[in-house]
């Protein structure tokens, strides 16, 4: 018998069997050092390691010697005459062809491969940048299910950047940094929406711009390039005060608000006021995507003394407004147009109400309405130099009362020397983004992301105006590929 060996240990061993009791092996000169055996003589017992080779007995023909081997280093071999020549190689093929269907179906399985790519990072190169390995990679990372699938498991959506007024122009302006900074140019209003001189910009909500061009409002998915035009319904024909919030209306309780692209929406235009007299009872009206109609519109007893708002602000299933925010370094500060009003439109009551905000609220030259810690509506007031954030608690016999949560000093929250804050009487509170919780900031210039919750801030791009005249709009969404010989979708982002 042929004893096979470790191929570390034991290299290259060729033996037949005329010659299998007389020659010399060769083996480590380490562990095994060269030992001569005579051609009569090879009963002769060879030395070997105690501690790799122990009790090693050999027969007097010196051929059918049977050893008590590490189990370790030398595992049990039986080989019969014919199989005496059997290589070590040819063992572990058979040891590896045990199951080679497990082996062989991981790389073919969609399934696996959608759990890979469902824990892709969700800022938008990850899967344009996937679906560009190959056609399959690019079938999977365009199924819709699979898109549904990564925005429930990331659940809030990345902010890719800003809307904002410049002039008679929309721009966008991204905050990511490379690969998945997003070109100006991708989100150009004008190149998406086309016959329109001057657009008034109403705001941002689950992936679409709600933008205004006299009576007409268009609804813009920038990453599609697909836009709606849709009429104002009669009653805000010669209102000079129009505002409006557009949202997500999918009736799929599995259905998380972060892509939707292609389902059906809810519009709601607000007037605070009726004709051209202020201080009127404000008005409503919702209009729905899937139906393609408005709803009788909705109004209130209740007055209100503000007709400039700040952008809407969904929190739980209700529309707010306040009153807008004012320029403390304008030359024309008009502290009349303060107010501690809040409209508040209920979607699932269709109703219409005026609330009355915290107490400080008609003193505050800006301020944010806000979604609180536990699910409430609440509100951020900056006033003397620090932040004042109240929440609303209502009763469980209807009866609604603000609280002070926390005061926080501005200094602490932007990280900036308390020497000069002198300076902080230019800050302004510029817009709320509702899925991630972050209001931004305008001072000296730049642009500050703070999160509500921990108030903690970040510098995150320079302006290149003196002052904001307006506000903006952040817009979140995930970045899905386009679908081949389907709908648009977003395009390769370069490391640029």
């Amino acid at each position: 018998m042929t004893r096979r060996r470790s191929p570390r240990l034991h290299p290259q061993i060729h033996t037949t069997t005329e010659e299998a009791a007389g020659m010399a092996l060769r083996r480590s000169p380490r562990l095994h050092p060269q030992i001569p055996v005579s051609g009569e003589g090879a009963a002769v017992p060879r030395r070997r390691s105690s501690r790799l080779n122990p009790q090693i007995r050999v027969g007097e023909d010196g051929t059918g010697a049977t050893g008590r081997r590490s189990t370790r280093l030398h595992p049990q071999v039986h080989a019969s005459e014919v199989g005496a020549g059997v290589t070590r190689h040819s063992r572990r093929r058979r040891r590896r062809g045990n199951s080679p269907g497990k082996l062989a179906s991981l790389p073919d399985n969609d399934d696996m491969l959608r759990e890979i790519l469902l824990r892709l990072p969700p800022q938008p190169s990850s899967l344009p940048r996937a679906s560009a390995v190959c056609k399959r990679w690019q079938r999977v990372t365009t199924d819709p299910p699979f898109l549904h699938g990564f925005s429930a498991h990331h659940r809030k959506p990345p902010i890719l950047g800003v809307f904002e007024r410049d002039g008679y122009d929309i721009v966008f302006t991204p905050v990511l940094d490379p690969p998945d900074r997003i070109p100006p140019e991708r989100f150009d209003v004008r190149h998406h929406v086309r016959g329109f001189r001057k657009f008034n910009l109403l705001g941002c909500r689950h992936g679409r711009v709600l933008l205004k061009f006299r009576t007409t409002v268009i609804v813009l998915d920038p990453i599609t390039s697909e836009h709606r035009r849709i009429e104002a319904p009669p009653v805000f024909t010669g209102l000079d005060y129009l505002y409006g919030a557009v949202l997500c209306a999918a009736t799929d309780p599995r259905h998380t608000h972060s892509s939707c692209h292609s389902s059906p929406f809810t519009l709601v235009l607000m007037s605070p006021c009726q004709g051209y007299q202020e201080g009127t009872p404000p008005i409503a009206c919702v209009y729905s995507s899937a139906t393609g109609l408005w709803e009788n519109h909705i109004s209130t007893t209740d007055r209100c003394a503000f007709v400039h708002c700040n952008p809407g602000i969904l929190v739980g299933n209700a529309i707010y407004w306040s009153s807008q925010s004012v320029d403390a370094e304008s030359n024309f500060l008009n502290l009349d147009e303060l107010a501690d009003d809040i409209i508040e439109f209920d979607l699932d009551r269709q109703s219409l109400a005026v609330i009355k905000g915290p107490p400080d609220l008609n003193h505050s030259i800006t301020h944010q309405i806000s979604q609180a810690e536990d699910g409430d509506v609440g509100i951020a007031i900056f006033s003397h130099g620090r932040f004042e954030m109240w929440q609303r608690k209502v009763s469980c016999f209807g009866g609604a009362t603000w609280f002070l949560h926390k005061t926080v000093e501005i200094h602490t929250v932007l990280g900036i020397p308390p020497q000069v804050e002198g300076s902080v009487r230019g800050v302004k509170i510029l817009g709320y983004d509702e899925d991630n919780g972050v209001m931004f900031l305008f001072l000296d210039y730049n642009v500050y992301m703070v999160q509500v919750m921990s108030m903690q801030s970040m510098k995150h791009y320079q302006s290149n105006y003196a002052s904001y005249a307006d506000d903006i709009h952040p817009f979140t969404s995930f970045y899905a590929p386009a679908i081949p010989s389907g709908r648009d979708g977003a395009e390769m982002l370069q490391d640029t």
